[in-house]
C-alpha cells in the first residue's frame, strides 16, 4: 500500500496525496484505505465505510485544505459501494462533485441522484444515503461550510452541466489553488478561499460578478482553458472567449490588463507555439499556417519571424540540420 509522499516543500497541513493499491478484496481493501486516510487526515474527518466487489483495488485522493474549505480529486479504479458519511465528511458543509469520468449515484430513502460524466452535483452530506461510484470514476470534489450559502442551498440537491461558465471558472480557480497552495502565505490562503466561496456561490445562483477583482485570476485561467480548447477554431477571438464564459468582452479585457499580454496576444502566442512544434516534425509550412488560422503563408512567416527571429522555413531547416543521437544530420 502506498499512501503518498509530501515531497521536500509540500506542507502536510495543506496538501497530500493518498494513493492506495491493495491486491485484495472487500474488508481488506476498506481497512487498508482507512489506515492510510487516518494516518494522513486523522479521525477529525472520518472516512466513510465502503466496499468493492472484485480482487484488487486502487483509489487515489489528492487532498488540499484551503483554510476551512477542502478540494479533492478522487479516482476509484473499481466499482465502489459505500454508506454513511463521505470523503469530505463534515456535518455542516455543502459538497460539490464535478464528474469527469465514470459516475456517482447517491441513494436515499426518498430519491436517488445520478451524476454522470460531464455533470456536477451540489448536495448536503446525509448519513442516510448510500453512494456508488462507477469503475474508473474521476471526480473533483469541493467542500465548503454551508453557512456561506444560507439560505440558498437548504437540503436540496442541484445537478447541472460541468461545461457551464460558472463551473469552468470554479474549476480553473481550484486548479490554480492546488498548484500554488504550498507557496501561499496565510493571507493568500484566505484570499483563495474567499474566491472559492464566491465562485461556488456563482454555480448555485448561475451568476457570477465577473467584475469582482478577487475573481480575475480565475477568469484569466478559464479564458486560457477556453483558448486551448478552441485553438484551431477559425473564429476564435476575445468575443468568442467572453461568450463561452458568459462575461462581457470589456470584463475579459480588463482581467487580462494585469497580465503581460492581451487575449488576442495569448491566442497568437499559443498558435505560434503549436505551429513551431509541428515545424519540428517537418510538416508543410502552408499546411501549418492554414491549420493554425493564419491568413496565408506570408502572414504566418511574418508573425513567426517577429516572435522567433527566423522564418518558419529557416527554423525547419535548422531542425533538420541538427545531428541526431548518433551524430548524423537530419
Amino acid at each position: 500500500m502506498d499512501t503518498g509522499s509530501d515531497g521536500p516543500k509540500n506542507r502536510p497541513d495543506r496538501k497530500f496525496v493518498l494513493d492506495v493499491t491493495v491486491p485484495a478484496r472487500g474488508r481488506e481493501v476498506t481497512d487498508a484505505l482507512r489506515l492510510g486516510w487516518d494516518s494522513r487526515v486523522g479521525r477529525a474527518m472520518p472516512l466513510s465505510s465502503g466496499t468493492t466487489g472484485a480482487d484488487g483495488y486502487r483509489v487515489r485522493i489528492d487532498h488540499a485544505k484551503v483554510d476551512d474549505a477542502i478540494i479533492e480529486r478522487l479516482y476509484s479504479e473499481l466499482p465502489t459501494d459505500g454508506a454513511g458519511r463521505d470523503f469530505t465528511r463534515h456535518d455542516d458543509r455543502i459538497v460539490l462533485h464535478m464528474v469527469r469520468r465514470g459516475g456517482w449515484r447517491f441513494i436515499g430513502p426518498d430519491h436517488t441522484v445520478t451524476v454522470p460524466a460531464g455533470q456536477f452535483l451540489v448536495r448536503r452530506p446525509d448519513s442516510s444515503r448510500r453512494f456508488q461510484a462507477a469503475p474508473r470514476t474521476q471526480t473533483r470534489i469541493i467542500a465548503l461550510p454551508a453557512a456561506y450559502f444560507r439560505p440558498g442551498i437548504g437540503d436540496r440537491d442541484m445537478v447541472g452541466p460541468s461545461d457551464s461558465a460558472e463551473v469552468r471558472l470554479l474549476v480553473a480557480h481550484t486548479r490554480m489553488v492546488e498548484a500554488m497552495l504550498d507557496d501561499l502565505a496565510p493571507e493568500g490562503v484566505r484570499a483563495a478561499r474567499a474566491a472559492l466561496v464566491e465562485l461556488a456561490r456563482g454555480v448555485l445562483t448561475r451568476s457570477i460578478d465577473a467584475d469582482e477583482p478577487l475573481l480575475a485570476p480565475a477568469l484569466i485561467q478559464a479564458a486560457r482553458d477556453v483558448v486551448e480548447s478552441l485553438l484551431t477554431h477559425p473564429d476564435l477571438s476575445p468575443p468568442v472567449v467572453a461568450r463561452e464564459l458568459n462575461v462581457s468582452v470589456r470584463t475579459l479585457h480588463r482581467a487580462f490588463a494585469g497580465t503581460p499580454e492581451s487575449v488576442t496576444g495569448y491566442i497568437r502566442r499559443r498558435r505560434l507555439e503549436r505551429a513551431r512544434l509541428e515545424l519540428a516534425a517537418h510538416d508543410s509550412v502552408s499546411e501549418i499556417a492554414a491549420r493554425w488560422q493564419f491568413t496565408d503563408s506570408s502572414h504566418f512567416a511574418r508573425a513567426f519571424r517577429n516572435r522567433y527571429g527566423q522564418t518558419p522555413t529557416q527554423f525547419a531547416r535548422s531542425i533538420q540540420a541538427e545531428p541526431d543521437a548518433h551524430g548524423n544530420s537530419g
